[in-house]
């Protein structure tokens, strides 16, 4: 099985060392390509796949290609390349708001097409991806590709319409966690913490507290309840994330990033 990416970014970056550090294929049986010769060389030289710059050259050889480029790209790309896709190649788009109804159109004939929507965690291994396909797709191909997403973290199947809530519950997210981080290093910070240390606080709480949610299998609330004793100071700093709205501002933010996907 031969796998190829068009787009040799942060994220093929990411799929491609899950791919090679699970085992899943070997370095060889990969071929990327990148309009930067600075991206060729960089993918050639950490993953030792066979880095190119012509994508008729990866669309010709894949048996499952990965659409890695930005949205605004896709139909410069596809107009390139539709002619000479194969029938059989299982196409994977990682771009949000591109529906398979969009993407089918632009190649102008049915075709073999996998929704995607990573995060950036993947870079560590720890992605969250949400993922559809069309009726082209068997069960087979489904599971290998589904096999490559959970190689860098979590692969979970949603129904299409639901791809663009992905967007804002997972794809987007990490900028909100990573805002959270950045707040309670500063208020650390604040209070005399060296900001290296803060960091690491901040940032392993979250990280556990996640932990938590997935292990335990308890509800969120339930979990808060258990941090909050009466009188005590985890309470009065929730009275006051709930004073200021905290709750509504995540939500808020959540939605508007689900309409920006949906207008892409």
């Amino acid at each position: 099985m031969k796998i190829g990416f068009i787009g040799l970014g942060n994220m093929a970056s990411a799929i491609i060392g899950g791919i090679t550090g699970k085992g899943i294929v070997s370095a060889s049986d990969i071929i990327g390509a990148d309009k930067f010769s600075a991206a060729v060389t960089k993918a050639a030289e950490n993953f030792k796949i066979r880095a190119v710059s012509d994508n008729i050259e990866v669309v010709t050889t894949a048996d499952i290609l990965f659409l890695a480029v930005k949205p605004q790209m896709f139909p410069e790309v596809i107009a390139q390349i539709k002619d000479r896709i194969k029938e059989e190649t299982v196409i994977v788009s990682i771009a949000p708001g591109k529906t398979i109804a969009w993407l089918t159109e632009l190649f102008g004939k049915e075709l073999k097409i996998v929704r995607c929507m990573p995060n950036t965690p993947a870079l560590v291994g720890e992605g969250c991806t949400g993922v559809c396909h069309n009726e082209k797709v068997t069960a087979e191909e489904f599971a290998k590709v589904s096999e490559i997403l959970n190689s860098f973290g979590k692969a979970i199947e949603v129904p299409e319409h639901l791809m663009d809530t992905v967007v804002g519950v997972s794809g987007s997210s990490p900028a909100y966690v990573f805002m959270l981080i950045e707040a309670m290093a500063d208020a650390a910070v604040a209070d005399g913490m060296p900001r290296p240390q803060a960091y690491q606080f901040a940032a392993q709480a979250v990280y556990g507290s996640a932990k938590m949610v997935l292990e335990t299998g308890k509800h969120p609330g339930e979990l808060k309840d258990m941090v909050c004793s009466p009188a005590g100071t985890t309470i009065e700093a929730v009275r006051v994330l709930e004073e200021t709205g905290f709750r509504s501002a995540v939500i808020e933010a959540q939605m508007a990033c689900v309409e920006k996907s949906r207008s892409l």
